[in-house]
Protein backbone atom coordinates (compact mmCIF):
# COMPACT_ATOMS: atom_id res chain seq x y z
CA UNK A 1 0.00 0.00 0.00
CA UNK A 2 2.83 2.38 0.86
CA UNK A 3 4.49 1.74 -2.52
CA UNK A 4 1.43 2.70 -4.59
CA UNK A 5 -0.15 5.34 -2.33
CA UNK A 6 1.47 8.52 -3.73
CA UNK A 7 2.81 7.41 -7.11
CA UNK A 8 0.16 9.33 -9.06
CA UNK A 9 1.11 12.80 -7.82
CA UNK A 10 3.82 13.49 -10.37
CA UNK A 11 1.74 12.47 -13.40
CA UNK A 12 -1.03 15.12 -13.76
CA UNK A 13 1.55 17.92 -13.52
CA UNK A 14 3.17 16.66 -16.73
CA UNK A 15 -0.05 16.92 -18.73
CA UNK A 16 -1.29 20.33 -17.62
CA UNK A 17 0.15 23.80 -17.20
CA UNK A 18 -2.54 26.45 -16.79
CA UNK A 19 -4.88 24.04 -14.96
CA UNK A 20 -2.15 22.05 -13.28
CA UNK A 21 -3.47 22.51 -9.73
CA UNK A 22 -7.02 21.36 -10.39
CA UNK A 23 -5.65 18.42 -12.40
CA UNK A 24 -3.63 17.39 -9.35
CA UNK A 25 -6.39 18.14 -6.83
CA UNK A 26 -9.11 16.02 -8.44
CA UNK A 27 -7.30 12.68 -7.97
CA UNK A 28 -6.16 13.87 -4.53
CA UNK A 29 -9.84 14.30 -3.65
CA UNK A 30 -10.28 10.57 -4.21
CA UNK A 31 -8.66 9.97 -0.83
CA UNK A 32 -11.53 11.88 0.75
CA UNK A 33 -14.37 10.30 -1.18
CA UNK A 34 -12.83 6.86 -0.81
CA UNK A 35 -12.46 7.49 2.90
CA UNK A 36 -16.18 8.27 3.18
CA UNK A 37 -17.12 5.03 1.45
CA UNK A 38 -14.72 2.95 3.50
CA UNK A 39 -15.57 4.51 6.86
CA UNK A 40 -19.32 4.06 6.33
CA UNK A 41 -19.15 0.61 4.71
CA UNK A 42 -16.54 -1.25 6.74
CA UNK A 43 -18.50 -1.51 9.98
CA UNK A 44 -21.56 -2.81 8.15
CA UNK A 45 -19.43 -5.30 6.23
CA UNK A 46 -17.81 -6.61 9.42
CA UNK A 47 -21.22 -7.13 10.99
CA UNK A 48 -22.64 -8.93 7.94
CA UNK A 49 -19.78 -10.89 6.37
CA UNK A 50 -17.16 -10.97 9.14
CA UNK A 51 -13.70 -9.44 9.49
CA UNK A 52 -11.92 -11.87 7.17
CA UNK A 53 -14.23 -11.37 4.21
CA UNK A 54 -14.28 -7.63 4.82
CA UNK A 55 -10.52 -7.50 4.28
CA UNK A 56 -10.79 -9.78 1.24
CA UNK A 57 -13.48 -7.55 -0.26
CA UNK A 58 -11.42 -4.42 0.31
CA UNK A 59 -8.40 -6.13 -1.25
CA UNK A 60 -10.41 -7.06 -4.36
CA UNK A 61 -11.77 -3.51 -4.66
CA UNK A 62 -8.25 -2.07 -4.35
CA UNK A 63 -6.85 -4.56 -6.87
CA UNK A 64 -9.56 -3.76 -9.43
CA UNK A 65 -9.23 0.00 -9.01
CA UNK A 66 -5.44 -0.07 -9.30
CA UNK A 67 -5.43 -2.38 -12.33
CA UNK A 68 -7.86 -0.12 -14.18
CA UNK A 69 -5.88 2.98 -13.22
CA UNK A 70 -2.57 1.42 -14.26
CA UNK A 71 -4.04 0.43 -17.63
CA UNK A 72 -4.92 4.04 -18.46
CA UNK A 73 -1.99 5.85 -16.79
CA UNK A 74 0.53 7.48 -19.15
CA UNK A 75 3.48 9.76 -18.38
CA UNK A 76 5.22 12.43 -20.49
CA UNK A 77 8.78 11.99 -19.27
CA UNK A 78 10.26 12.23 -22.77
CA UNK A 79 8.21 15.25 -23.78
CA UNK A 80 9.13 17.13 -20.61
CA UNK A 81 12.76 15.93 -20.58
CA UNK A 82 12.39 14.82 -16.96
CA UNK A 83 15.55 13.93 -15.11
CA UNK A 84 15.23 10.42 -13.71
CA UNK A 85 17.77 10.59 -10.92
CA UNK A 86 16.27 8.61 -8.05
CA UNK A 87 17.44 11.06 -5.41
CA UNK A 88 18.71 14.42 -6.64
CA UNK A 89 20.57 15.27 -3.48
CA UNK A 90 22.08 18.48 -4.97
CA UNK A 91 18.58 19.92 -4.54
CA UNK A 92 19.23 19.87 -0.79
CA UNK A 93 21.78 22.66 -1.31
CA UNK A 94 18.97 24.96 -2.39
CA UNK A 95 17.37 26.84 0.51
CA UNK A 96 13.99 27.03 -1.24
CA UNK A 97 13.83 23.25 -1.56
CA UNK A 98 14.77 22.74 2.08
CA UNK A 99 11.93 25.09 3.05
CA UNK A 100 9.59 23.09 0.81
CA UNK A 101 10.59 20.00 2.77
CA UNK A 102 9.82 21.90 5.97
CA UNK A 103 6.36 22.75 4.62
CA UNK A 104 5.84 19.08 3.73
CA UNK A 105 6.99 17.77 7.12
CA UNK A 106 4.91 20.18 9.20
CA UNK A 107 1.85 19.76 6.96
CA UNK A 108 2.04 15.97 7.14
CA UNK A 109 2.47 15.94 10.91
CA UNK A 110 -0.48 18.30 11.29
CA UNK A 111 -2.67 16.34 8.89
CA UNK A 112 -1.93 12.99 10.55
CA UNK A 113 -2.60 14.45 14.00
CA UNK A 114 -5.95 15.93 12.94
CA UNK A 115 -7.11 13.11 10.68
CA UNK A 116 -6.47 10.22 13.07
CA UNK A 117 -7.17 12.00 16.36
CA UNK A 118 -10.54 13.50 15.45
CA UNK A 119 -12.73 10.36 15.92
CA UNK A 120 -11.00 9.55 19.24
CA UNK A 121 -11.41 13.15 20.32
CA UNK A 122 -15.14 12.86 19.65
CA UNK A 123 -15.34 9.87 22.01
CA UNK A 124 -13.30 11.71 24.64
CA UNK A 125 -15.91 14.48 24.91
CA UNK A 126 -18.72 11.98 25.41
CA UNK A 127 -19.94 11.25 21.88
CA UNK A 128 -20.84 7.70 20.90
CA UNK A 129 -18.73 5.45 18.68
CA UNK A 130 -21.32 5.87 15.92
CA UNK A 131 -21.08 9.65 16.19
CA UNK A 132 -17.30 9.45 16.11
CA UNK A 133 -17.47 7.45 12.86
CA UNK A 134 -19.75 10.14 11.43
CA UNK A 135 -17.17 12.76 12.43
CA UNK A 136 -14.49 10.81 10.58
CA UNK A 137 -16.76 10.56 7.52
CA UNK A 138 -17.42 14.32 7.60
CA UNK A 139 -13.69 14.97 7.68
CA UNK A 140 -13.26 12.77 4.61
CA UNK A 141 -16.20 14.55 2.97
CA UNK A 142 -14.46 17.86 3.57
CA UNK A 143 -11.34 16.53 1.87
CA UNK A 144 -13.32 15.23 -1.10
CA UNK A 145 -15.05 18.57 -1.60
CA UNK A 146 -12.23 20.85 -0.52
CA UNK A 147 -9.30 19.57 -2.56
CA UNK A 148 -10.81 20.34 -5.99
CA UNK A 149 -11.78 23.79 -4.69
CA UNK A 150 -8.20 24.29 -3.51
CA UNK A 151 -7.03 23.36 -7.01
CA UNK A 152 -9.38 25.91 -8.61
CA UNK A 153 -8.26 28.66 -6.24
CA UNK A 154 -4.63 27.71 -6.74
CA UNK A 155 -4.82 28.03 -10.52
CA UNK A 156 -6.58 31.37 -10.21
CA UNK A 157 -4.70 33.11 -7.39
CA UNK A 158 -1.31 31.42 -7.49
CA UNK A 159 -0.10 28.09 -6.18
CA UNK A 160 2.26 29.38 -3.51
CA UNK A 161 -0.23 32.03 -2.40
CA UNK A 162 -3.11 29.60 -1.90
CA UNK A 163 -1.09 26.79 -0.33
CA UNK A 164 0.53 29.06 2.27
CA UNK A 165 -2.65 30.97 3.13
CA UNK A 166 -4.78 27.83 3.49
CA UNK A 167 -2.15 26.21 5.71
CA UNK A 168 -2.53 29.22 7.99
CA UNK A 169 -6.33 29.04 7.75
CA UNK A 170 -6.22 25.42 8.94
CA UNK A 171 -4.19 26.53 11.96
CA UNK A 172 -6.88 29.11 12.68
CA UNK A 173 -9.60 26.46 12.53
CA UNK A 174 -7.66 24.30 15.00
CA UNK A 175 -7.43 27.13 17.52
CA UNK A 176 -10.79 28.81 16.94
CA UNK A 177 -13.11 25.81 16.40
CA UNK A 178 -11.48 22.55 17.42
CA UNK A 179 -10.27 23.60 20.87
CA UNK A 180 -13.66 24.98 22.04
CA UNK A 181 -15.61 22.07 20.46
CA UNK A 182 -17.56 20.14 23.10
CA UNK A 183 -20.63 18.88 21.23
CA UNK A 184 -21.52 17.07 18.02
CA UNK A 185 -22.54 20.20 16.14
CA UNK A 186 -19.27 22.09 16.61
CA UNK A 187 -17.14 18.98 16.08
CA UNK A 188 -19.04 18.30 12.84
CA UNK A 189 -18.41 21.87 11.65
CA UNK A 190 -14.70 21.55 12.35
CA UNK A 191 -14.52 18.08 10.76
CA UNK A 192 -16.11 19.39 7.56
CA UNK A 193 -14.42 22.76 7.05
CA UNK A 194 -11.19 21.59 8.65
CA UNK A 195 -11.15 18.64 6.29
CA UNK A 196 -11.47 21.01 3.36
CA UNK A 197 -8.12 22.68 4.14
CA UNK A 198 -6.20 20.16 6.30
CA UNK A 199 -5.03 18.28 3.18
CA UNK A 200 -3.87 21.39 1.30
CA UNK A 201 -0.40 19.88 1.00
CA UNK A 202 -1.62 16.80 -0.88
CA UNK A 203 -3.74 18.90 -3.24
CA UNK A 204 -0.93 21.32 -4.13
CA UNK A 205 2.42 19.60 -3.59
CA UNK A 206 3.24 18.74 -7.22
CA UNK A 207 2.21 22.13 -8.71
CA UNK A 208 4.11 23.96 -5.94
CA UNK A 209 7.27 21.92 -6.58
CA UNK A 210 7.00 22.66 -10.31
CA UNK A 211 6.75 26.39 -9.55
CA UNK A 212 9.85 26.29 -7.35
CA UNK A 213 12.08 23.55 -8.78
CA UNK A 214 10.79 23.10 -12.33
CA UNK A 215 8.99 20.31 -14.16
CA UNK A 216 12.17 18.55 -15.25
CA UNK A 217 13.34 18.00 -11.68
CA UNK A 218 9.89 17.06 -10.34
CA UNK A 219 10.58 13.27 -10.18
CA UNK A 220 13.82 13.72 -8.26
CA UNK A 221 12.30 16.29 -5.92
CA UNK A 222 9.31 14.06 -5.17
CA UNK A 223 11.53 11.06 -4.47
CA UNK A 224 13.41 13.03 -1.81
CA UNK A 225 10.19 14.47 -0.41
CA UNK A 226 8.51 11.06 0.03
CA UNK A 227 11.67 9.71 1.64
CA UNK A 228 11.69 12.60 4.11
CA UNK A 229 7.99 12.13 4.89
CA UNK A 230 8.36 8.52 6.04
CA UNK A 231 8.98 9.49 9.65
CA UNK A 232 6.27 12.20 9.93
CA UNK A 233 3.73 9.87 8.35
CA UNK A 234 4.69 6.92 10.52
CA UNK A 235 5.08 8.66 13.88
CA UNK A 236 2.75 11.65 13.61
CA UNK A 237 -0.16 9.93 15.32
CA UNK A 238 2.14 8.31 17.89
CA UNK A 239 3.34 11.80 18.85
CA UNK A 240 -0.25 13.02 19.03
CA UNK A 241 -1.27 10.13 21.27
CA UNK A 242 1.72 10.77 23.53
CA UNK A 243 0.55 14.36 23.96
CA UNK A 244 -2.90 13.32 25.20
CA UNK A 245 -3.71 14.00 28.84
CA UNK A 246 -6.52 11.55 29.81
CA UNK A 247 -6.61 13.00 33.33
CA UNK A 248 -7.83 16.31 31.87
CA UNK A 249 -11.21 14.76 30.99
CA UNK A 250 -12.90 16.46 28.04
CA UNK A 251 -9.76 18.60 27.55
CA UNK A 252 -7.55 15.53 27.11
CA UNK A 253 -6.83 16.40 23.47
CA UNK A 254 -6.04 20.07 24.04
CA UNK A 255 -2.25 19.54 23.72
CA UNK A 256 -2.88 17.71 20.42
CA UNK A 257 -5.06 20.58 19.20
CA UNK A 258 -2.43 23.18 20.05
CA UNK A 259 0.29 20.97 18.55
CA UNK A 260 -1.67 20.67 15.29
CA UNK A 261 -2.27 24.41 15.06
CA UNK A 262 1.40 25.22 15.62
CA UNK A 263 2.42 22.69 12.97
CA UNK A 264 0.20 24.33 10.36
CA UNK A 265 1.54 27.77 11.30
CA UNK A 266 5.10 26.47 10.84
CA UNK A 267 4.11 24.97 7.47
CA UNK A 268 2.62 28.28 6.33
CA UNK A 269 5.74 30.21 7.39
CA UNK A 270 8.06 27.85 5.50
CA UNK A 271 6.06 28.24 2.31
CA UNK A 272 5.67 31.99 2.79
CA UNK A 273 9.46 32.37 2.77
CA UNK A 274 9.55 30.34 -0.45
CA UNK A 275 6.85 32.62 -1.86
CA UNK A 276 8.93 35.70 -1.05
CA UNK A 277 11.93 34.10 -2.78
CA UNK A 278 9.86 33.30 -5.87
CA UNK A 279 8.32 36.79 -6.05
CA UNK A 280 11.73 38.42 -5.81
CA UNK A 281 13.04 36.09 -8.48
CA UNK A 282 10.18 36.87 -10.83
CA UNK A 283 10.51 40.61 -10.21
CA UNK A 284 14.20 40.48 -11.08
CA UNK A 285 13.51 38.53 -14.24
CA UNK A 286 10.80 40.97 -15.30
CA UNK A 287 13.12 43.90 -14.61
CA UNK A 288 15.86 42.33 -16.67
CA UNK A 289 13.50 41.59 -19.54
CA UNK A 290 12.18 45.14 -19.50
CA UNK A 291 15.67 46.62 -19.70
CA UNK A 292 16.80 43.93 -22.17
CA UNK A 293 19.94 43.49 -20.16
CA UNK A 294 20.76 39.86 -19.39
CA UNK A 295 23.23 39.53 -16.56
CA UNK A 296 23.35 35.83 -15.71
CA UNK A 297 25.20 36.47 -12.45
CA UNK A 298 22.23 38.33 -10.99
CA UNK A 299 19.21 36.42 -12.20
CA UNK A 300 17.98 32.87 -12.39
CA UNK A 301 17.57 31.64 -15.92
CA UNK A 302 14.93 28.98 -16.52
CA UNK A 303 14.32 27.54 -19.95
CA UNK A 304 10.81 26.66 -21.04
CA UNK A 305 9.49 23.32 -19.87
CA UNK A 306 10.88 20.55 -22.01
CA UNK A 307 13.33 22.85 -23.83
CA UNK A 308 16.10 23.29 -21.30
CA UNK A 309 19.57 22.76 -22.69
CA UNK A 310 22.00 20.38 -21.06
CA UNK A 311 24.21 21.64 -18.28
CA UNK A 312 23.70 23.38 -15.01
CA UNK A 313 21.17 26.17 -14.79
CA UNK A 314 22.93 29.45 -14.05
CA UNK A 315 21.57 30.57 -10.72
CA UNK A 316 22.13 33.36 -8.25
CA UNK A 317 20.18 32.86 -5.02
CA UNK A 318 18.13 35.80 -3.78
CA UNK A 319 18.52 34.54 -0.22
CA UNK A 320 21.52 36.87 0.11
CA UNK A 321 19.19 39.86 0.04
CA UNK A 322 17.08 39.52 3.23
CA UNK A 323 15.71 43.06 2.98
CA UNK A 324 14.44 42.47 -0.52
CA UNK A 325 13.13 39.07 0.50
CA UNK A 326 11.14 40.56 3.38
CA UNK A 327 9.72 43.23 1.09
CA UNK A 328 8.56 40.70 -1.47
CA UNK A 329 7.02 38.46 1.18
CA UNK A 330 4.36 41.11 1.82
CA UNK A 331 3.93 42.21 -1.80
CA UNK A 332 0.78 41.00 -3.56
CA UNK A 333 1.90 38.96 -6.52
CA UNK A 334 0.30 36.01 -8.25
CA UNK A 335 2.75 33.19 -7.78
Amino acid sequence: MGVIYMTYLGIPAQWFERKRSIANAIPAAGAGTGGIIYSLAIQSMIENIGLGWTYRTLALVSLTANLVSAAFLRDRHKATASRHTAFQFPLLRRAEFVLLLGWAIFSTLGFVAVNFSLPNFAVSIGLSSHQSSVVGALHNLGQGVGRPLIGLLSDRWGRLNVASVLSLVCAGFCFAIWIPAQDMAVVSVFATIGGMVSGTFFATVAPVIVEVIGLQDLPGALSILWLVLISPGAFGEAIAQALRRPAWGTAAYQPVQVFSGILYIAAALCLWFVRGWKVQQNMREESEQASQHKDLTDVVVYAKEGEEEEGEVVRKSVWRDPVGLGREMVRWYRV
